[in-house]
């Protein structure tokens, strides 16, 4: 099917709900191969991420470049769209790697053939990241295979970016040929995060501040992102009432009533989301409290380009907790807690012992009660990591748990324990001595 229907038809029936995002269609997949000119003068490709390529009359200029490997794919496509105009300018809309590349191939082009390089832009803070990241590249490649369930040992988190030529504050205005790109600077799934107006043609680059799905705020494994600064360029976006919506991830949106609909549900989300966490803290509660109190508006989950398929909306809870309440979840005993292996040792044994554990792991699983048997599984493998019986159980209750989740980063996080305990670890990512 992906291959047979173009973007602005896969972007149609996207709007109708009647795509399978969950697997087939999912916003962080390679749900669709290929590139598409998705309006005059607009190429459209999609990796993991979306990448797009502006004819502005004087050279063209890429909004994301895509992940290392779309690089070759994506010059295919524009020197088989455009042949020869040169690319003048990329903006990177943040660091992630699923937006960094591409640009190696028309940096060639350009020496080959007596072009000028293209001038890269970004935000400030951008090349602050990509030092982070090469301080922690061990980090970054064990939290990713638990992330996409990635099960490959030589898998290695990439250590070479592209940084910018050109970097700005709060935000730049670039003119290219015909077109003005105006740069603006929002803190959302990252503090460099950056979307761009051109305002000739009414187009929108999001970025990721927009996916197709509840938005991306509150990734267990990633640093601080932020749910109310998120909310309010949303809001700013949809001011402008654009007539095209290029997203960072799934697909484009065509028609000024629907991306204004688009962007003020998101934002209604994220502030639903914020108010009542923080409402919640202003009473002292403990984050075990919020995150089990706090409700995500059904109506607007239920919206096809709300889904929750891949970070799950308390993700995004525990996420404003750590913005304005810090690491302590509030419970005593965990403040300066004892090793959770030797807390699991006494419980299994106050339980009667590692059978006994079993045995009403295996009640809740018949039962339906997967969220508690996964508790009860993971005490018994911490009490006993080498027995194989507790092994199988317990990939049996990840594995099972895993398939209720539609959030796909939650669904992978649980498979990777399902996985690990099939080789009788406890986790696949983490060093030897730890598993």
């Amino acid at each position: 099917m992906a291959e047979a229907i173009g973007l602005n038809d896969l972007a149609e029936a996207a709007w109708r709900g009647e795509l399978d995002l969950v697997h087939e269609h999912h916003p962080v997949h390679r749900g669709y191969q290929g590139s598409e000119e998705i309006l005059p003068g607009v190429l459209a490709s999609k990796g993991l991420a979306g990448i797009y390529v502006i004819d502005t009359g004087d050279g063209l200029v890429l909004l994301d470049g895509g992940t290392i490997l779309d690089s070759d794919a994506v010059f295919e496509a524009v020197r088989s769209w455009r042949p020869d105009l040169p690319l003048r300018a990329v903006v990177f809309s943040h660091h992630h790697i699923d937006h960094i590349y591409s640009t190696g191939p028309f940096e060639a082009e350009a020496a080959e053939r007596g072009w000028a390089p293209p001038t890269v832009y970004g935000h400030e803070l951008m090349p602050d990241h990509f030092d982070r990241y090469r301080r922690t590249l061990g980090w970054n490649t064990a939290i990713n295979k638990r992330q996409f369930a990635i099960h490959a040992p030589n898998f290695r988190w990439p250590s070479e970016y592209r940084y910018p030529d050109v970097t700005f504050g709060d935000g730049l205005s670039l003119r290219v040929g015909d077109l003005s790109f105006e740069m603006h600077h929002a803190r959302g799934e990252t503090d460099d995060h950056v979307w761009t107006w051109i305002p000739q043609r009414r187009i929108l680059h999001t970025g990721d501040l927009f996916i197709y799905a509840v938005p991306n705020a509150g990734n267990p494994q990633k640093v601080q992102r932020y749910v109310s600064d998120w909310a309010a360029a949303l809001r700013e976006m949809a001011a402008l009432e654009p007539d095209v919506l290029l997203p960072g991830h799934g697909l484009p949106i065509h028609g000024r009533d629907r991306i204004v609909t688009a962007l003020s549900d998101t934002a209604a989300l994220l502030e639903s989301i914020e108010s009542q966490t923080l409402a919640l803290m202003n009473r002292g509660l403990t984050l075990d409290q919020v995150i089990h109190s706090v409700e995500i508006p059904g109506e607007l989950l239920a919206k096809p380009y709300l889904q929750p398929v891949y970070d799950h909306p308390q993700f995004l809870v525990r996420m404003v907790w750590r913005r304005y309440g810090g690491w302590w979840d509030g419970e005593p005993d965990n403040l300066l807690p004892a090793p959770r292996d030797q807390q699991a040792i006494e419980w299994v044994n106050l339980a009667g012992g590692v059978e006994a554990v079993l045995e009403r792991t295996r009640e809740l699983v018949a039962s339906g009660d997967l969220r508690m048997a996964c508790h009860l599984v993971e005490a018994a493998t911490m009490a006993a990591p080498d027995d194989e019986d507790v092994h199988r159980l317990r990939s049996e209750v990840y594995g099972a748990r895993s398939q209720e989740q539609m959030s796909s980063m939650a669904r992978n996080i649980l498979n990777h324990a399902a996985l690990a305990s099939q080789e009788g670890l406890r986790d696949l990512a983490a060093s030897p001595a730890y598993t």
